[in-house]
């Protein structure tokens, strides 16, 4: 089966980089569509992105007030006309089309139904003991799958990661972890000021808390698979 690729590029205000960021995709062969949605930027943004407005296989979405992480990707799934989707972060630093690649492979070879990228120049963490590794906002999946949860992204903001971590494990899907090398995601400490920095982090756990909440049904059914694996492995023991 021959698959075509939609890369979705939500940002808010990150004109220092979303223009490397756009240029790469749109150079690249292997992509097939780019999805940007300028998510109520109010800083140069939107000045950045007129230089790419009449490459055919960009698409530029502006919305006129910020809407949320959640609510920009589930616009991007829904205009996407790829087999698979590709999210990229717009604040990235030393972003080329190799990462895509690397996120991509793993779906076509089968092994896959998620990948999930890390960048690797600033981890805090050693790889196999990174809390934050599932939070990357660095992944590849099949359009088919995620677009049920289009609805529930919408409302979920920056916890729509943990929302599509959660619907991916309760419906058994296989995900698969891929170091970026030489990728860099600046913490909001590079980026802002220490006291907007500390206010960031708390809306986004805010954020990621109350998806879990509002989504306690996901949480349920994961609850109950684990429990049920546990069962199943004690009674191939005995």
């Amino acid at each position: 089966m021959n698959y075509s690729i939609s890369t979705i590029v939500c940002v808010f205000n990150e004109e220092r980089t979303i223009g490397n960021i756009v240029r790469a995709l749109v150079e690249s062969s292997n992509v097939d569509e780019v999805i940007v949605i300028n998510d109520g930027s109010s800083d140069g943004t939107s000045k950045e992105l007129k230089h790419f407005e009449q490459i055919l296989k960009l698409e530029i979405v502006e919305f006129s007030e910020n809407r949320g992480k959640g609510y920009a990707m589930a616009e991007g799934i829904q205009r996407a006309k790829g087999n698979i989707i590709v999210f990229i972060d717009s604040d990235l630093v030393n972003f080329n089309i190799k990462h895509v690649d690397q996120l991509v492979q793993p779906l076509l070879g089968g092994n896959a139904d998620m990948v999930i990228g890390q960048p690797t120049i600033n981890m805090v963490f050693h790889d196999k003991l990174n809390p934050l590794k599932p939070l990357s906002g660095e992944r590849a999946v099949f359009r088919k799958d995620i677009l049920p949860l289009v609805h529930r992204m919408r409302e979920s903001r920056f916890g729509v990661e943990t929302l599509i971590n959660l619907y991916y494990k309760t419906q058994k899907k296989r995900i698969e972890y891929a170091n970026l090398w030489g990728l860099v995601h600046p913490l909001k400490m590079q980026k802002h000021s220490v006291d907007k920095s500390v206010i960031e982090y708390w809306k986004a756990t805010n954020q990621i808390m109350k998806t879990a909440i509002v989504n306690y049904s996901l949480i349920i059914i994961l609850t109950r698979n684990i429990f049920l694996r546990s069962l199943d492995k004690i009674y191939h023991v005995f």
